[in-house]
């Protein structure tokens, strides 16, 4: 088992491209209406290009990339940072890093970055890291 110290990376996670589909189906998910990000006619009366991801969708991301590494119940903080918006057609990838551990528990550093290289969320977690049950890849 590897040792869990500030520096560890961790999988970062890979998503597709953002699709009208995804949004459809994630403000029915959520609850989000919003037509900013599901009506064409309604971004372009705003003066975009297009529609764009809710934020919460990238938080959620960002979300599975700490749940795929550790069990939930093992999440004690998570906090973001909305930065940008995500285009439609937006590729994110999620990543984390641990920048230190006391005590049993990890506080990481934790970002949701575009394939172009721009930054639509920032945030932070804390975890309790227990080797027996968490190892650098997520799995038990």
């Amino acid at each position: 088992m590897t040792d869990i110290q500030a520096g560890t990376e961790l999988p970062p996670l890979e998503l597709k491209p953002i699709s009208r589909t995804t949004l459809a189906l994630f403000a029915g998910a959520s609850g989000d209406h919003n037509p900013m990000h599901i009506d064409l006619d309604v971004a372009r009366s705003a003066g975009l290009d297009d529609v764009f991801a809710h934020g919460m969708l990238s938080m959620a991301y960002l979300g599975r990339l700490l749940t795929n590494w550790v069990p939930q119940g093992q999440i004690r903080s998570y906090r973001v940072r909305f930065a940008a918006i995500t285009p439609i057609h937006g590729k994110p990838t999620c990543t984390g890093k641990v920048v230190s551990v006391e005590e049993g528990v990890a506080t990481l550093e934790l970002a949701v970055t575009l394939a172009d290289g721009t930054t639509t969320l920032t945030g932070d977690a804390v975890v309790e890291i227990d080797g027996e049950r968490l190892d650098t890849h997520g799995k038990a």
